[in-house]
């Protein structure tokens, strides 16, 4: 059984639910990444933010990004798979909520990320096309 502890991309930093819009924007640039977890100030994963998020509830409403704060994108929901849950579980999650990252906690922590990326370079090439199929018939949510 492969889990998504072995297919993560582990060190995967947050934004806080404090940091401004450009904060998490700047963090995203330096990253070379297109999403951040959001964590509380007690470092329990609180939501995601993703570019589109940006761009489409911030830059393209006209809204300061100095003024919205990154809690306003961590959602009701949290979407995340368990660092020891068979990767089937995971492929299953993601293509089930149409998302393309999926944070990897170990209890309440914050261990790691899987995104297609991962999945293509760890998996079978049948199992990645059947996620990226799923995924893009699925509404994107990130």
């Amino acid at each position: 059984m492969t889990t998504a502890r072995e297919v993560m991309t582990a060190g995967v930093e947050c934004a806080s639910v404090n940091d401004t819009v450009r904060e998490a924007a700047r963090k995203m640039r330096d990253l070379e990444v297109g999403a951040l977890p959001i964590c509380g100030d007690d470092n329990r994963l609180a939501g995601m933010i993703t570019d589109r998020d940006i761009v489409i509830n911030c830059v393209a409403e006209g809204k300061d990004m100095d003024d919205v704060r990154v809690q306003d994108f961590a959602g009701d929901e949290v979407v995340t798979i368990g660092a020891d849950d068979d990767i089937e579980e995971a492929l299953s999650t993601m293509a089930r909520k149409g998302v393309r990252r999926l944070p990897v906690i170990d209890g309440h922590d914050l261990v790691g990320m899987i995104s297609q990326a991962d999945i293509a370079k760890n998996l079978p090439e049948e199992k990645a096309g059947r996620l990226l199929e799923a995924i893009s018939a699925a509404p994107s949510t990130d």
